[in-house]
Order: C-alpha cells, then sequence, then structure tokens
C-alpha cells in the first residue's frame, strides 16, 4: 500500500508540482493534498464554519476598536455579513500535513460568456444572488437581478489560466469559490493562503487553503485579497473592490523612464545590429526571396524576385515569426534585408505605442490615440483619471485589451471600476477610453454601426523616415446598431468577425465605400478623413524613430516592413469649435493577414516587394506619406 501511495504522489508531483511551487504550497501537505484529491475529500466541514457577523447598530454603544473593525470591514455584497471561523476543539496546527483543504468552485466562467450563464445555467442565478446577498425571489431570471450578479461578481471571482492549448484555450476562466470560500475575509495579516490549482485527471480547477499559523479555536480564517502586492499605493488600489476610497493621486502619465524600453529588449531576447552601411545593388540584380508565408509564396511574380528553399543562399528574408538575432545577421550577412525592424514592438504592443505615443501629445497622448493605461504600471493614474470623470459626470466606459493578442480575444468593455481592477489580474492588460461616440455607417440591412478601417502602411527607413500606405484599405462593420449599452453583445461592440461562430461577415470594397460614406456625410470628404489619418501615421512614426533603439525602432538599413493600423472615426471638436471626424488609432500589427489583399488586387505583394525593396513607385499602388 506503501509503494502504491509513494507512486500516486509521484505521478501526482509531476503533473501538479510546477503549479504548486509557482503558488507556494508548501511541500509538507502535498501528499495530502494528493489523498484528498483522489478521493474528492471536502473536510473543510470537520474543522470550521461559517458565522454571521450582526451589523452594528449606530445607537448602540460600542468600543472604538469594534467600531474601527467594522468600518475596515471588507465583506462583499450588500446583504448579511458573514465570516469563517475555526471550530475544531483543537484548533488547527500548520505544521500537521492534513491541514490542507480542498474548497469546491460554485461557478466556473469566461466573462464573455457569464450572462448566458445566468440566463440559461437552471439555479446558477439564484445560488449567485444569495451567495452575494442580492434579493431574488423568483423561479425566472429577470435581467435586473442578472444584472446585479455581474456588476457585484467582481467582488468574488477568482482567475487562472491555462498554460497550453490554443489562443481561445489561454483566454482567462474566472471562478467563484462556493459558500464557504466565498465567506472567508480579507485581513493584511492572513491566516490562511489560498491558490487555484488545475486538477488534471478530472479536468477541474479547485481552491486548496492552507493555514499560515497556528489557529485556536474561534480564530477567524482570513486571506489576503491583494497577495503577492508589497506596495502600500498599489495595495489600495487592488483592494478598492471591497475597501472604497477616492484616490488622492494624479491622472498624469508621462513616458516612461529609458530603463522601462531597457528591460523590453531584455525580455524579447532580441539583440540589436551593429552599426552598418545601407548595402548597394545592382539596377538589374535579382533577389532570392527566402519565405514561409504562403500569400508571398502564390503572388510574387515580380521578375526581379525568385524564392530559394535555402535560406543561406538569400537575399531577402521574409519570415512569418519574430525575427530576434539582429546582430549576428549583421555581422555576417550585413547586405540581407528582412522584413522586420528591431524594437518593431513599440509600435505592434498595446502598452507600447501607448508609451511612446506621449511622445506626440504629452502625458495624456495624442488626440488620434485612445487615452490608454498600463493597468501593471499605471493603475493608481487609471483609478485616478476614472474617479476625476465619474465626478465631473463625464462617461466612463473604458475597454480592457490584453498588451498582446490578437482578435479581440480577452477584450472587455465595461464602466465598472471594479472589473477593470480585477481584470489586472489575469493577464497584462491595457486599458484605453472607449470611444463613445463614433462616426457610424448606415448598413441598409440593420442600420447605423460601428465600423473600423485597416490600412496597410510600408516602412521603407527610419533614417530618413519612409512610410507608404497602401491605396487599397479594408472594412470591417459591426452587425448591429450602435448604443451605449449591452456591452457584451459582440456584434454591436465589436467589428472582427470572420472569428466569430454564426457570425455574418458584411464586406464592402473601398471603392464602393467611399461613395456610399460620402452620401451619408456630404460635408467629409473621404479625401479630407484620409488626410487626418495619414497626418495621425505620419506622427505616429515620427514619435516611434524620434529615439535610437531601445527607445525607438531601430535604424537597421537592411530592415523593410509592413504593418496593418487598424483605427476609427470619432467625433470630436475642433480647437476652433467646429465638429471633425478625429481618427483614432486602435492597435498596430505585425505581417498582417494579406490573405483578402491578395484575393481582391493580385498586384499586393509585387507593389510592397517593389516598393520596399526595389525603391520602385512607379506603377504601385501606394502613396508617399512621409
Amino acid at each position: 500500500m506503501a509503494g502504491e501511495g509513494e507512486e500516486a504522489l509521484a505521478a501526482f508531483v509531476a503533473l501538479h508540482g510546477a503549479a504548486l511551487r509557482a503558488s507556494q504550497v508548501p511541500t509538507q501537505y502535498w501528499e495530502s493534498l494528493s489523498r484528498k484529491l483522489r478521493g474528492e475529500i471536502f473536510d473543510a466541514g470537520d474543522y470550521f464554519g461559517i458565522m454571521q457577523v450582526e451589523e452594528v447598530d449606530e445607537e448602540e454603544e460600542v468600543d472604538e476598536e469594534m467600531e474601527e473593525q467594522f468600518k475596515k470591514k471588507p465583506n462583499p455584497g450588500n446583504g448579511p455579513c458573514f465570516k469563517v471561523i475555526v471550530t475544531n476543539e483543537n484548533g488547527l496546527q500548520a505544521s500537521n500535513p492534513n491541514s490542507v483543504f480542498l474548497v469546491d468552485h460554485a461557478w466556473t466562467f469566461r466573462v464573455e460568456h457569464a450572462r448566458h450563464q445566468l440566463r440559461h445555467v437552471p439555479g446558477l442565478l439564484h445560488r449567485m444572488a444569495n451567495l452575494m446577498g442580492i434579493p431574488f425571489h423568483g423561479e425566472i431570471p429577470d435581467e435586473g437581478s442578472i444584472e446585479q450578479v455581474l456588476q457585484e461578481m467582481w467582488k468574488y471571482s477568482q482567475t487562472y489560466q491555462l498554460s497550453q492549448g490554443t489562443a481561445e484555450e489561454k483566454v482567462p476562466v474566472w471562478y467563484i469559490m462556493d459558500e464557504f470560500g466565498s465567506r472567508i475575509q480579507h485581513s493584511d495579516q492572513p491566516s490562511f493562503a489560498a491558490a487555484p490549482l488545475f486538477y488534471m485527471p478530472q479536468q477541474i480547477a479547485y481552491t486548496v487553503l492552507w493555514p499560515l499559523r497556528d489557529l485556536e479555536t474561534g480564530d477567524e480564517v482570513t486571506r489576503d485579497y491583494a497577495h503577492g502586492e508589497t506596495d502600500r499605493l498599489i495595495r489600495k488600489c487592488v483592494l478598492l473592490p471591497w475597501v472604497p476610497e477616492v484616490l488622492d493621486v494624479s491622472s498624469s502619465t508621462p513616458e516612461p523612464p529609458d530603463e522601462h524600453y531597457q528591460a523590453i529588449l531584455a525580455e524579447n531576447k532580441e539583440k540589436l545590429p551593429v552599426a552598418i552601411n545601407p548595402p548597394v545593388y545592382a539596377k538589374d540584380k535579382v533577389f532570392k526571396v527566402f519565405t514561409d508565408i504562403p500569400q508571398v509564396l502564390n503572388s510574387l511574380i515580380h521578375p526581379r524576385f525568385v524564392f530559394t528553399d535555402n535560406e543561406g543562399e538569400a537575399d531577402i528574408l521574409y519570415n512569418f515569426s519574430h525575427f530576434k538575432d539582429y546582430r549576428k545577421l549583421s555581422e555576417e550577412r550585413p547586405e540581407v534585408m528582412v522584413n522586420q525592424f528591431p524594437c518593431e514592438n513599440l509600435l505592434t504592443v498595446k502598452d507600447c505605442l501607448a508609451s511612446i505615443a506621449r511622445r506626440a501629445g504629452g502625458p495624456d497622448g495624442p488626440r488620434w490615440l485612445p487615452r490608454t493605461f498600463n493597468l501593471k504600471t499605471e493603475l493608481p493614474q487609471f483609478i485616478s483619471c476614472f474617479q476625476q470623470r465619474d465626478r465631473r459626470g463625464e462617461d466612463n466606459h473604458w475597454i480592457c485589451k490584453p498588451w498582446n493578442l490578437a482578435r479581440s480575444l480577452d477584450t472587455h468593455i465595461t464602466n465598472n471600476l471594479n472589473s477593470i481592477i480585477r481584470h489586472r489580474e489575469s493577464s497584462p492588460k491595457v486599458v484605453c477610453k472607449y470611444i463613445e461616440e463614433p462616426v457610424l455607417f448606415e448598413r441598409e440591412d440593420v442600420g447605423l454601426v460601428k465600423f473600423d478601417v485597416r490600412y496597410v502602411v510600408l516602412l521603407r527607413s527610419v533614417q530618413p523616415l519612409r512610410l507608404y500606405s497602401y491605396d487599397v484599405f479594408w472594412l470591417r462593420f459591426s452587425n448591429r446598431v450602435f448604443s451605449l449599452d449591452d456591452l457584451d453583445d459582440y456584434e454591436k461592440h465589436f467589428t472582427v468577425m470572420n472569428y466569430a461562430p454564426g457570425a455574418t461577415l458584411k464586406q464592402v470594397h473601398c471603392e464602393d465605400f467611399i461613395p456610399l460614406f460620402e452620401k451619408q456625410y456630404p460635408e467629409y470628404p473621404w479625401t479630407t478623413v484620409q488626410a487626418s489619418i495619414f497626418k495621425a501615421f505620419a506622427e505616429l512614426f515620427q514619435a516611434a524613430t524620434s529615439k535610437p533603439a531601445p527607445l525607438g525602432i531601430c535604424d537597421y538599413p537592411s530592415s523593410r516592413a509592413i504593418y496593418a493600423i487598424d483605427l476609427m472615426l470619432k467625433w470630436d471638436t475642433s480647437r476652433d469649435g467646429k465638429r471633425i471626424m478625429q481618427p483614432q488609432i486602435l492597435e498596430v500589427n505585425f505581417n498582417p493577414d494579406c490573405d483578402r489583399a491578395c484575393k481582391y488586387h493580385p498586384t499586393f505583394f509585387n507593389d510592397v516587394f517593389s516598393t520596399l525593396f526595389l525603391d520602385e513607385t512607379d506603377n504601385c499602388h501606394v502613396t508617399h506619406i512621409v
């Protein structure tokens, strides 16, 4: 039997050891935890009890210490207050290897599915409303109760992320512990620690709970809701959902110091090139191209370019994945051109884009970029901004986006401050002001909907800055009439429909779009709108190349690149009081999907390669921006 137990423990540690170490679960508990998971032993009831705490009547006399405790009480929800206490007559010893407990999860969800589950999973709304102290007496879910749960759930939700799988499977999972786990209160000096564990054999997540010290009968079970945060101001911010207060800090966000960019370079493991002289090629040279991009292989038919399977003999490396070792390339093969720039992530990663844009628009950023905060490094400034806007009665809808995910994955629109603060825990995110007054497009089949525009820009060189735009742009439309409600209605608030199951993909060619747009907005000719768009692009790339690497895009003479810039238009007021359409750059994409470009414009890659590698723009569908 002992051998079997040892084998089971070894198998358990092989599967879960890394997760347990990351969560700092002491090794002394691992054997007992393995046994309890295998046997589904939930024995917390033998040691703990839930106690309802009476609210103190203001007229009753209470001692000052007790009054202070009630002021600090972060008990979530609106109903009765609860706490968990040790009820076992022998107390609890932290040194006892069995002093580790499993907590079940009452609800596991991804944010985009939460409303649907509350509507349709039998008993879920009733259980969540009870747990959160929300009055709900009916049998049939009503929208008012659902909305309350969706607002309150951020005081109860915890999160974890799967480390393997598709991009969709890696989207953070949120969960609410059962009534026992959800009643455990916060303390800055907690008596217990808790961490989620995804138990592989059952494909189920539990919360593991273990004591941090010995406890006697009647002692309270608490945990630190801001576990791991040591900075006092950040702790105050993180605890805001349970301990509301007005932050007295500036909302100004100046550009980060140089060390910030040095750290990004080190984290990306990118090696900068040595200085080289710009290569000179014969006028009639035929370039050998090495690429792993099918669209290039299928579309590039220009006579000055031929493909090779031998990377070592290529004149041009046109790679899909990120290139890292520019130093080796610059030292050994400086004449080889590459379709990427060192440090271009300053454009293509959302938090970096916001940082470098402040060179063009000061601490609040330029007018062509929605006000953006990095939730990892600028949380106090964001909360201050949110609270100031709230006091002034200004719109407070924001959109939370991961730094580096595409296709609107794990992207959420909300006006709930608690939600934004909690989203910071799941994965690195920025929060951007949601465009509350976008320029809309009248779809005959739907009505006035949101739309965005994608331009492909070609960066030929950094010093001097030479930037072109492809003459065709692409449009994406929402499928439902826009209004500033139903914030989790994907087809109302998002435009990327080619990955949304069951969604209609509306396509309009830019040549057809322009006359339709000008008919709807006769005072705003597209040439004027596009001029303001190109001005924004110019300012963005001037900012991105205004400082040497790693503070800016590296001036490497053998680099070339194309990027897709997604933008929307919003209504704004010019300095002279006129109503204008202000471009809003949403993101810059590295190595964009050019499938539609190649399908409808067969010369696309001929034009791109001629512009970038031959410096021949005559008869190419490009416009010189800078």
